[in-house]
C-alpha cells in the first residue's frame, strides 16, 4: 500500500527527472514540513496519511495567505508563484466542497443546533461543533465559519 508520503516522494523524483522546478521545489518544501512534523514530538514517528493531509492542508493555506499578501503588496510575480504552488498541493488534497454543498451541510447543522436549543449568535460554537467533523479537510475553517455566521445572522 502506497502512503501519501511515499507518493509525494515518488512525484518529487519524477519532477526532478522532468526538470519541473515549480513542482519539485513545492514537493520538497512539503516533504520538509512533513519531516518537521515527524520529529516534532518526543520521539520520531511516521505520520499517518490523515496527518500528512493536515500538513499539506496547512502548507496550501500558507501559500494562499502568502499569495494574498504579495498581491496586496503589488508583487504580482511572487503572488503567481505562491498560487502555482497552491495548485500543485491541491492535487493531493480531497476535492473541496462547493459553496452550495457547504451551505447545505451548514443549514442542516443550524437546524440540529436549534433542535438542541442553541440559537442566535451564541449558537456559533454549537453549529461549528456539528459541522467541523463533517467538513474536515473538505473546506477551510475560515470559509466554514463565514457561512455559519451568515446563516445564523440571517
Amino acid at each position: 500500500m502506497t502512503t501519501l508520503k511515499s507518493k509525494l516522494q515518488e512525484d518529487l523524483n519524477a519532477a526532478i527527472k522532468g526538470r519541473d522546478e515549480l513542482r519539485s521545489s513545492t514537493l520538497r518544501m512539503t516533504l520538509a514540513a512533513i519531516t518537521n512534523e515527524e520529529v516534532a514530538g518526543k520521539e520520531k514517528r511516521e505520520l499517518s496519511d490523515a496527518e500528512v493531509l493536515k500538513v499539506i492542508t496547512k502548507e496550501a493555506k500558507k501559500r494562499r495567505e502568502a499569495a494574498d499578501a504579495f498581491a496586496q503588496g503589488g508583487r504580482a510575480e511572487s503572488a503567481e508563484r505562491e498560487k502555482a504552488e497552491g495548485v500543485v498541493l491541491a492535487e493531493y488534497l480531497p476535492k473541496q466542497l462547493s459553496d452550495e454543498e457547504l451551505n447545505d451541510i451548514v443549514v442542516q447543522a443550524v437546524e440540529e443546533a436549534k433542535a438542541a436549543g442553541a440559537e442566535g449568535p451564541r449558537a456559533m460554537g454549537a453549529v461549528m461543533k456539528i459541522v467541523s467533523p463533517k467538513v474536515a479537510g473538505l473546506a477551510e475553517g475560515g470559509r466554514v465559519a463565514a457561512v455559519v455566521k451568515k446563516l445564523l445572522a440571517g
